[in-house]
Formats: C-alpha cells, structure tokens, sequence
C-alpha cells in the first residue's frame, strides 16, 4: 500500500506542475476519469444528452490511465472530481492526510472487465486457469485486486498454480496480450467486444458477474470541495441520475447512438453490444449512495490482497447525502 501511495503523491507533484485551470463563463467541473470505457455509459450519455448542460454545467474529461494518476490529479488540484475505484482515496485517507479526499456518488457496483483468452471456449471453467498467465491489471488496483478474489474461490493461488502479471499499465493491458503475452487477459469494454470481432481474443467470462457486488468505481473530491460547491455538485449528481434512469429504461441500440461521439472509432452495433453486456450482468448503481456492506466487501478484498493495513468506515470515506438528496429528487 506504502509503494502505490507514494506513486500516488509524486504522480500528483507532476501533476500540480504541468496543469493549469482555465475559466469560463459556465461552471465548469473537470472530471479525471480512471480510463474510457462504455463501462461508465451514464456519465457519457450525461454530457451527450445535455443533462449536464440543463444543469448549467460544462463537464470537460481527462483520461488519466489508471487510478493512481486520477487520485495524482485530484491532490494536486488539476481536476475538481476524482472519478476511479475508492480504494484509491481509502489509501490516501489511511496515510492521515488533511483535506482527505471522499466519495460522493458511486457508479458501478461490479467488475466490469471480461476475461478473455487466445481461443473460443463456450464450456469455461475457472478452473481451465491453472498453470496459465493472466494480465490481471496493476497491483493494488480494484481490478487486479477483485480478479486476484475471484481466482481465489477457485483453488487458484498467485506463483503457486496460476501467474497473475500486475505489471502492465492498465491502458497497455490489450496491446501486451496482442503482443504475445499471457494466456488470458482482462478487458473493458469496448475494448474486449472489439478484440473478440478482430480476432485478437474471445471472452469467455464476466469478473464481475463471478466477483458479486463491491464498490467498484465511485467520484471522489476534496473535503474542502465538497464544503464550497455542494449545490455544483448536487447539479453534477442530477445529471447522473437522469441519465442512469435514461440508460435502464431505453435500448442499448438508442444508447449507443447518444454517446457515440465519445467513441467515434467504435461501431454503433460494438456500443450496443458492449452497452448490453453491461446491461445484462447489472453494472450500475441506482442508487448512487455507497453501502456499509459494500465498503466492507471491498476491505475485506484489499485486506486478503495485501494492499490494506487497516480498515476506515462509511462515515470517513463517503459523503453520501448528494447521492441520497438526488435519488430521492429523482425516483420519487
């Protein structure tokens, strides 16, 4: 935990020394995503259906390529809203820092990367993965942590029976597999969708779907942020929600069109698989608001992973009354 929180802190002196702010006559929320992926559907289909803009908001996104860099944004102040896996503030928190980060709405509650493998297999078994290689996400992140659980529940023991590689940068996971490493890897979508009509590898598996239900991706700010821009961010969550219900309630094809531009090198009908894949094993939260048994679900995952030495509470690491004024506003 020591050595990812140390990336997390020279990541963000580096961050705090190239990046500027730039105003606007809107209000403007700069959002760090932990990567791109259809898995965060409602955020895009948020800022492509003018959610955001009724709420008078002009949201700009940054790819930050793993939540070690996103939570680096957040600390030195180059982003307003941390958008990764929690364990990247529950790290922060532990080290007893000031002006802590913490979540305010939370987006997924499930893995959502496919394990894909070199050939088609409609009969996968988790326990085809003895003796194999699997690059499995970096060390101490949330998707390299769930997989290692899963693989756990099936007899299968890191350097004993099974390879997990942890080092391969999150957003370099496909082209290392295309290149020849490992014999399985885990992918986002569109990324598998598109790697498995390439040719390239086949999904035989849902993470997330085998991992059950945990605190997977969640928005994270400053204490102090949340204190000075409540309302903005009462605004923010709004958009969210609007446009979570819009994503349960319509098709995948009609989804899949709205925020297509965010993915002008994907097929319409790729989006719309990926876009049901998601749909399929229930990705995302209705309810934004984190749970005490959620939280504890990912300790306890932390913990057996080696990457926590002691547990923080609901209390210090969320703020949940947005998320909770919000669903109440919109579902009532």
């Amino acid at each position: 935990m020591k050595k990812i929180l140390v990336s997390i802190i020279l990541a963000a002196f580096c961050f705090g020394i190239l990046s500027s702010c730039k105003n606007s006559g809107k209000i403007t929320l700069r959002v760090n995503e932990v990567t791109h992926s259809v898995f965060y559907t409602p955020l895009y289909l948020a800022k492509e259906n003018g959610f955001f803009d009724e709420e008078g908001l002009e949201v700009n996104l940054t790819n930050g390529g793993g939540a070690d860099k996103t939570m680096a944004a957040l600390l030195s102040g180059s982003c307003d809203i941390a958008f990764c896996g929690p364990e990247a503030s529950v790290y922060v928190i532990n080290e007893g820092k000031e002006n802590a980060p913490k979540v305010f709405a939370q987006l997924t509650k499930r893995d959502g990367s496919f394990l894909l493998g070199r050939e088609k297999d409609d009969d996968f078994t988790w326990e085809k993965l003895e003796n194999k290689k699997v690059i499995a996400g970096r060390t101490g992140g949330v998707p390299a942590m769930t997989f290692e659980y899963v693989v756990n529940k099936h007899g299968l023991i890191n350097g004993k029976n099974i390879t997990l590689d942890n080092s391969v940068q999150f957003n370099l996971m496909g082209a290392s597999f295309e290149g020849g490493n490992g014999d399985y890897v885990t992918l986002f979508e569109p990324t598998a969708s598109e790697f498995q009509k390439l040719g390239k590898g086949y999904i035989v598996a849902s993470v997330g779907e085998e991992s059950g239900e945990i605190p997977y991706t969640t928005f994270s700010s400053l204490t102090s942020y949340i204190a000075q821009n409540r309302d903005v961010l009462v605004k923010f969550v709004t958009a969210l929600q609007r446009a979570e219900k819009f994503v349960s309630e319509k098709d995948a094809e009609e989804v899949a069109k709205i925020i297509s531009p965010q993915f002008p090198d994907t097929p319409i009908n790729s989006l719309a698989t990926a876009i049901e894949s998601y749909k399929r094993i229930d990705a995302w939260k209705k309810d934004f608001s984190m749970t005490e048994d959620g939280l504890e679900r990912l300790q306890n995952i932390m913990t057996r992973a080696g990457e926590l030495d002691k547990k923080t509470t609901l209390e210090i690491l969320c703020d949940n009354s947005i998320a909770k004024e919000v669903y109440n506003k919109i579902y009532a």
